[in-house]
Protein backbone atom coordinates (compact mmCIF):
# COMPACT_ATOMS: atom_id res chain seq x y z
CA UNK A 1 0.00 0.00 0.00
CA UNK A 2 2.84 2.41 0.86
CA UNK A 3 4.61 1.62 -2.42
CA UNK A 4 1.41 2.29 -4.32
CA UNK A 5 1.05 5.68 -2.60
CA UNK A 6 4.63 6.58 -3.50
CA UNK A 7 3.97 5.80 -7.15
CA UNK A 8 0.82 7.86 -7.10
CA UNK A 9 2.68 10.80 -5.52
CA UNK A 10 5.53 10.59 -8.07
CA UNK A 11 3.23 10.77 -11.07
CA UNK A 12 2.25 14.47 -10.73
CA UNK A 13 5.89 15.40 -10.08
CA UNK A 14 7.08 13.49 -13.11
CA UNK A 15 4.28 14.98 -15.16
CA UNK A 16 5.24 18.46 -14.03
CA UNK A 17 8.89 17.83 -14.91
CA UNK A 18 7.92 16.68 -18.40
CA UNK A 19 5.81 19.79 -18.90
CA UNK A 20 8.66 22.04 -17.76
CA UNK A 21 11.14 20.27 -20.02
CA UNK A 22 8.78 20.58 -22.94
CA UNK A 23 8.26 24.27 -22.21
CA UNK A 24 12.01 24.89 -22.11
CA UNK A 25 12.51 22.99 -25.36
CA UNK A 26 9.77 24.99 -27.05
CA UNK A 27 11.27 28.20 -25.66
CA UNK A 28 14.76 27.36 -26.90
CA UNK A 29 13.53 26.39 -30.36
CA UNK A 30 11.30 29.47 -30.63
CA UNK A 31 12.69 31.59 -33.53
CA UNK A 32 11.82 34.87 -31.81
CA UNK A 33 13.69 33.90 -28.63
CA UNK A 34 16.68 32.94 -30.75
CA UNK A 35 16.60 36.34 -32.40
CA UNK A 36 16.53 38.08 -29.02
CA UNK A 37 19.54 36.06 -27.86
CA UNK A 38 21.41 36.79 -31.10
CA UNK A 39 20.60 40.51 -30.85
CA UNK A 40 21.80 40.63 -27.23
CA UNK A 41 25.05 38.87 -28.04
CA UNK A 42 25.59 41.13 -31.06
CA UNK A 43 25.14 44.31 -29.02
CA UNK A 44 27.49 43.02 -26.30
CA UNK A 45 30.17 42.17 -28.86
CA UNK A 46 29.82 45.56 -30.60
CA UNK A 47 30.04 47.39 -27.27
CA UNK A 48 33.17 45.47 -26.26
CA UNK A 49 34.78 46.14 -29.65
CA UNK A 50 34.08 49.87 -29.52
CA UNK A 51 35.42 50.15 -25.97
CA UNK A 52 38.56 48.26 -26.98
CA UNK A 53 39.16 50.57 -29.96
CA UNK A 54 38.57 53.67 -27.81
CA UNK A 55 41.01 52.47 -25.19
CA UNK A 56 43.75 51.50 -27.66
CA UNK A 57 43.47 54.13 -30.40
CA UNK A 58 42.15 57.26 -28.70
CA UNK A 59 45.01 57.32 -26.18
CA UNK A 60 47.49 57.75 -29.05
CA UNK A 61 45.90 61.00 -30.27
CA UNK A 62 47.52 64.00 -28.58
CA UNK A 63 45.32 66.88 -29.77
CA UNK A 64 42.29 67.13 -27.49
CA UNK A 65 39.69 68.12 -30.12
CA UNK A 66 40.80 65.37 -32.48
CA UNK A 67 40.80 62.87 -29.61
CA UNK A 68 37.29 63.87 -28.59
CA UNK A 69 36.02 63.77 -32.19
CA UNK A 70 37.51 60.33 -32.80
CA UNK A 71 35.97 58.97 -29.61
CA UNK A 72 32.55 60.38 -30.47
CA UNK A 73 32.89 59.05 -34.01
CA UNK A 74 33.60 55.54 -32.73
CA UNK A 75 30.57 55.75 -30.44
CA UNK A 76 28.32 56.87 -33.29
CA UNK A 77 29.74 54.10 -35.50
CA UNK A 78 28.92 51.56 -32.80
CA UNK A 79 25.32 52.80 -32.60
CA UNK A 80 25.01 52.57 -36.38
CA UNK A 81 26.34 49.01 -36.49
CA UNK A 82 24.01 47.99 -33.64
CA UNK A 83 21.00 49.39 -35.51
CA UNK A 84 22.00 47.58 -38.69
CA UNK A 85 22.46 44.31 -36.79
CA UNK A 86 19.05 44.63 -35.14
CA UNK A 87 17.44 45.48 -38.48
CA UNK A 88 19.03 42.42 -40.08
CA UNK A 89 17.96 40.08 -37.27
CA UNK A 90 14.36 41.33 -37.10
CA UNK A 91 13.98 42.11 -40.81
CA UNK A 92 10.95 39.80 -41.23
CA UNK A 93 9.13 41.55 -38.37
CA UNK A 94 9.84 45.18 -39.26
CA UNK A 95 6.40 45.69 -40.77
CA UNK A 96 4.57 44.70 -37.58
CA UNK A 97 6.97 46.76 -35.46
CA UNK A 98 6.39 49.77 -37.71
CA UNK A 99 2.63 49.46 -37.33
CA UNK A 100 2.90 49.22 -33.55
CA UNK A 101 5.17 52.25 -33.38
CA UNK A 102 2.83 54.20 -35.64
CA UNK A 103 -0.10 53.53 -33.33
CA UNK A 104 1.90 54.54 -30.26
CA UNK A 105 3.64 57.44 -31.99
CA UNK A 106 1.24 60.16 -30.87
CA UNK A 107 1.47 59.21 -27.21
CA UNK A 108 5.23 58.81 -27.36
CA UNK A 109 5.64 62.20 -29.02
CA UNK A 110 3.55 63.91 -26.31
CA UNK A 111 5.27 62.17 -23.43
CA UNK A 112 8.78 62.68 -24.79
CA UNK A 113 8.41 66.11 -26.37
CA UNK A 114 11.33 67.57 -24.40
CA UNK A 115 13.52 64.62 -25.38
CA UNK A 116 12.52 65.00 -29.03
CA UNK A 117 13.28 68.74 -28.86
CA UNK A 118 16.71 67.96 -27.39
CA UNK A 119 17.45 65.47 -30.16
CA UNK A 120 16.36 68.08 -32.70
CA UNK A 121 18.66 70.54 -30.95
CA UNK A 122 21.53 68.07 -31.25
CA UNK A 123 20.88 67.81 -35.00
CA UNK A 124 20.83 71.62 -35.24
CA UNK A 125 24.11 71.80 -33.30
CA UNK A 126 25.70 69.21 -35.56
CA UNK A 127 24.92 71.12 -38.75
CA UNK A 128 24.19 74.70 -37.63
CA UNK A 129 27.62 75.64 -36.23
CA UNK A 130 26.19 77.13 -33.05
CA UNK A 131 29.23 76.00 -31.07
CA UNK A 132 31.71 73.18 -30.89
CA UNK A 133 33.97 71.53 -28.33
CA UNK A 134 36.24 74.06 -26.64
CA UNK A 135 34.06 77.11 -27.37
CA UNK A 136 33.17 79.48 -24.55
CA UNK A 137 29.42 80.05 -24.58
CA UNK A 138 26.52 81.32 -22.52
CA UNK A 139 23.42 79.12 -22.56
CA UNK A 140 20.36 79.83 -20.47
CA UNK A 141 22.26 82.36 -18.36
CA UNK A 142 25.12 79.91 -17.66
CA UNK A 143 28.62 80.66 -18.97
CA UNK A 144 31.27 78.03 -19.51
CA UNK A 145 33.50 76.10 -21.88
CA UNK A 146 31.87 73.33 -23.92
CA UNK A 147 33.44 70.01 -22.95
CA UNK A 148 30.91 67.60 -24.43
CA UNK A 149 27.95 67.66 -26.85
CA UNK A 150 25.65 64.69 -26.36
CA UNK A 151 22.47 63.67 -28.13
CA UNK A 152 20.33 65.14 -25.33
CA UNK A 153 22.57 67.53 -23.39
CA UNK A 154 25.52 69.88 -23.73
CA UNK A 155 28.07 69.76 -20.92
CA UNK A 156 29.81 72.95 -19.76
CA UNK A 157 32.68 73.63 -17.39
CA UNK A 158 31.19 76.64 -15.62
CA UNK A 159 32.95 80.00 -15.30
CA UNK A 160 32.03 83.15 -13.40
CA UNK A 161 29.40 83.13 -10.66
CA UNK A 162 31.30 83.77 -7.39
CA UNK A 163 34.69 83.60 -9.20
CA UNK A 164 35.86 86.79 -10.93
CA UNK A 165 37.78 87.10 -14.18
CA UNK A 166 36.04 84.34 -16.16
CA UNK A 167 37.78 81.59 -14.19
CA UNK A 168 36.46 78.05 -13.67
CA UNK A 169 34.22 77.45 -10.69
CA UNK A 170 34.75 73.67 -10.76
CA UNK A 171 31.08 72.90 -11.40
CA UNK A 172 30.06 70.86 -14.45
CA UNK A 173 26.69 71.92 -15.86
CA UNK A 174 24.56 69.88 -18.27
CA UNK A 175 22.04 71.81 -20.36
CA UNK A 176 19.33 70.31 -22.57
CA UNK A 177 20.01 70.84 -26.28
CA UNK A 178 16.48 72.19 -26.68
CA UNK A 179 17.81 75.52 -25.35
CA UNK A 180 19.09 76.39 -28.84
CA UNK A 181 15.47 76.89 -29.93
CA UNK A 182 14.32 78.79 -26.85
CA UNK A 183 17.05 81.26 -25.85
CA UNK A 184 19.95 83.14 -27.44
CA UNK A 185 23.27 81.33 -27.75
CA UNK A 186 26.25 83.56 -26.89
CA UNK A 187 29.52 82.29 -28.35
CA UNK A 188 32.73 83.98 -27.21
CA UNK A 189 35.06 82.12 -29.53
CA UNK A 190 33.39 80.89 -32.72
CA UNK A 191 34.55 82.94 -35.73
CA UNK A 192 36.28 85.67 -33.71
CA UNK A 193 38.21 84.16 -30.78
CA UNK A 194 38.81 87.55 -29.16
CA UNK A 195 36.75 89.88 -27.01
CA UNK A 196 36.98 93.61 -26.43
CA UNK A 197 37.81 94.49 -22.86
CA UNK A 198 38.25 97.78 -21.00
CA UNK A 199 40.00 99.00 -17.88
CA UNK A 200 39.69 102.44 -16.27
CA UNK A 201 42.61 104.30 -14.68
CA UNK A 202 41.86 107.30 -12.38
CA UNK A 203 44.54 110.02 -12.55
CA UNK A 204 44.69 112.85 -10.04
CA UNK A 205 44.01 116.40 -11.20
CA UNK A 206 47.22 118.36 -11.58
CA UNK A 207 49.02 115.41 -13.18
CA UNK A 208 50.49 115.62 -16.68
CA UNK A 209 47.58 114.14 -18.63
CA UNK A 210 49.65 113.89 -21.84
CA UNK A 211 52.26 111.77 -20.07
CA UNK A 212 49.51 109.72 -18.41
CA UNK A 213 47.99 108.93 -21.80
CA UNK A 214 51.42 107.99 -23.14
CA UNK A 215 52.07 105.66 -20.19
CA UNK A 216 48.77 103.84 -20.68
CA UNK A 217 49.20 103.62 -24.46
CA UNK A 218 52.74 102.27 -24.16
CA UNK A 219 51.59 99.55 -21.75
CA UNK A 220 48.85 98.52 -24.14
CA UNK A 221 51.19 98.46 -27.15
CA UNK A 222 53.67 96.32 -25.26
CA UNK A 223 51.22 93.78 -23.80
CA UNK A 224 48.26 93.43 -26.20
CA UNK A 225 49.74 94.40 -29.57
CA UNK A 226 50.11 90.74 -30.60
CA UNK A 227 46.42 90.14 -29.93
CA UNK A 228 45.57 93.15 -32.08
CA UNK A 229 47.59 91.80 -35.02
CA UNK A 230 45.89 88.39 -34.94
CA UNK A 231 42.48 89.95 -34.34
CA UNK A 232 42.90 92.18 -37.41
CA UNK A 233 43.50 89.14 -39.65
CA UNK A 234 40.52 87.32 -38.16
CA UNK A 235 38.28 90.36 -38.53
CA UNK A 236 39.08 90.52 -42.26
CA UNK A 237 37.70 87.01 -42.60
CA UNK A 238 34.62 88.08 -40.65
CA UNK A 239 34.06 90.91 -43.16
CA UNK A 240 33.90 88.36 -45.97
CA UNK A 241 31.50 86.08 -44.13
CA UNK A 242 29.12 88.51 -42.42
CA UNK A 243 27.53 91.86 -43.23
CA UNK A 244 29.49 93.82 -40.62
CA UNK A 245 31.54 96.98 -40.79
CA UNK A 246 35.24 97.50 -40.33
CA UNK A 247 36.16 97.80 -36.64
CA UNK A 248 39.32 99.06 -34.98
CA UNK A 249 41.13 96.37 -33.04
CA UNK A 250 44.06 98.56 -32.04
CA UNK A 251 44.35 99.60 -28.36
CA UNK A 252 42.60 102.92 -27.79
CA UNK A 253 42.85 105.34 -24.85
CA UNK A 254 40.07 107.84 -24.11
CA UNK A 255 39.75 110.51 -21.43
CA UNK A 256 36.79 111.76 -19.42
CA UNK A 257 37.11 114.48 -16.76
CA UNK A 258 34.67 113.94 -13.92
CA UNK A 259 34.17 115.59 -10.53
CA UNK A 260 36.83 113.55 -8.78
CA UNK A 261 39.66 112.80 -11.21
CA UNK A 262 40.71 112.35 -14.83
CA UNK A 263 39.38 108.96 -15.89
CA UNK A 264 41.33 107.23 -18.67
CA UNK A 265 39.73 104.20 -20.32
CA UNK A 266 41.84 101.66 -22.21
CA UNK A 267 39.94 99.57 -24.76
CA UNK A 268 41.68 96.59 -26.36
CA UNK A 269 41.13 93.11 -27.79
CA UNK A 270 42.32 90.03 -25.94
CA UNK A 271 42.10 86.26 -26.17
CA UNK A 272 38.82 85.23 -24.57
CA UNK A 273 40.62 82.90 -22.16
CA UNK A 274 43.28 85.42 -21.04
CA UNK A 275 41.27 88.39 -19.81
CA UNK A 276 42.28 88.25 -16.16
CA UNK A 277 45.97 87.66 -16.79
CA UNK A 278 46.08 90.51 -19.30
CA UNK A 279 44.42 92.93 -16.87
CA UNK A 280 47.03 92.03 -14.27
CA UNK A 281 49.89 92.69 -16.70
CA UNK A 282 48.41 96.02 -17.82
CA UNK A 283 47.88 97.41 -14.33
CA UNK A 284 51.30 96.23 -13.19
CA UNK A 285 53.01 97.97 -16.11
CA UNK A 286 50.97 101.16 -15.70
CA UNK A 287 51.63 101.40 -11.95
CA UNK A 288 55.36 100.85 -12.47
CA UNK A 289 55.52 103.62 -15.08
CA UNK A 290 53.44 105.99 -12.94
CA UNK A 291 55.80 105.39 -10.00
CA UNK A 292 58.76 106.15 -12.29
CA UNK A 293 57.31 109.49 -13.46
CA UNK A 294 58.76 111.39 -10.47
CA UNK A 295 55.37 112.68 -9.37
CA UNK A 296 54.35 114.06 -12.77
CA UNK A 297 51.54 111.51 -12.85
CA UNK A 298 49.67 110.33 -9.74
CA UNK A 299 46.88 107.83 -9.30
CA UNK A 300 43.67 109.19 -7.80
CA UNK A 301 41.45 107.59 -5.19
CA UNK A 302 38.45 108.47 -3.14
CA UNK A 303 39.56 109.86 0.21
CA UNK A 304 37.42 110.61 3.23
CA UNK A 305 38.89 113.00 5.85
CA UNK A 306 37.12 113.05 9.17
CA UNK A 307 37.52 116.41 10.94
CA UNK A 308 37.55 116.36 14.73
CA UNK A 309 34.67 118.30 16.30
CA UNK A 310 35.65 121.24 18.56
CA UNK A 311 35.33 120.89 22.30
CA UNK A 312 32.10 122.29 23.64
CA UNK A 313 32.27 124.16 26.98
CA UNK A 314 28.84 124.22 28.52
CA UNK A 315 28.38 126.13 31.78
CA UNK A 316 25.17 126.48 33.72
CA UNK A 317 24.49 129.65 35.70
CA UNK A 318 21.89 129.83 38.39
CA UNK A 319 20.54 133.04 39.89
CA UNK A 320 20.40 133.40 43.65
CA UNK A 321 17.11 134.43 45.13
CA UNK A 322 17.07 137.07 47.81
Amino acid sequence: MELHRRKQGATPLLFGGIKMEAFLQNLLYDPFVGKIIAATLGIIIINMLIRFLQRKLVARIKEKNARYGFRRGLTFFGYLIAVLVLAAIFSDQLSSITVALGVAGAGIAFALQEVIASVAGWIALSFGQFYTIGDRVQLGGIKGDVIDIGVLRTTLMEIGEWVKGDQYTGRIVRIANSFVFKEPVYNYSADFPFVWDEITIPIKYGSDHTLARKIIQNAADEIVSDYAAFAHKTWQKMLQKYAIEEASVEPMVTLVANDNWMEFTLRYVVDFKKRRGTIDLLFTQILDDVAASDGRVSMASTTFHLVEAPTLDVRLHTEKKE
